[in-house]
């Protein structure tokens, strides 16, 4: 089985701490969902037998309105369909672009104490995920 990724490493997570804070950032999520949420035990959430579809809803749904305050907006978002060109095993349930102001607003974001209860949500919902910082770029017709 391949890895899977959840949570930063400390490694990559030290090399987003290094890029500069205060410019705007784009986030790229992708998403793989567990069949059946997998809460901690004593968790609110735990044996409600809900699927990690539905637990990754109750994330957006607990950490949306901080996501919001910091400035933080969808501006892409998309079912996945099929790999064209990568590893066939590379499947993904759902993915999206996160737009922040300025990575200050994304750290303000995860250390803010709801968010740190919320993110429970996201670590039952994942089986596997990607999350990448990309600079936004000018879009228009050309590649």
């Amino acid at each position: 089985m391949s890895a899977t990724y959840i949570d930063p490493s400390p490694a990559n997570f030290q090399a987003f701490k290094d890029l500069p804070r205060d410019e705007p950032i784009h986030m790229l999520n992708l998403l793989q969902y567990r069949d059946e949420a997998d809460y901690p035990d004593g968790h609110e959430h735990h044996g409600k037998g809900w699927s990690g579809r539905r637990a990754y809803e109750e994330y957006g749904k607990t950490s949306g309105p901080i996501f919001r305050r910091v400035g933080g907006s969808i501006v892409w978002r998309g079912a996945f369909q099929t790999v064209v060109t990568g590893p066939e095993a590379m499947q993904w349930h759902d993915g999206f672009v996160a737009q922040y102001p300025n990575a200050g607003a994304f750290f303000e974001m995860i250390k803010d104490p709801d968010y740190q209860k919320a993110v429970v949500n996201r670590t039952a919902a994942l089986a596997d995920s990607r999350l990448v910082r990309f600079a936004p770029g000018d879009a228009g017709e050309g590649f």
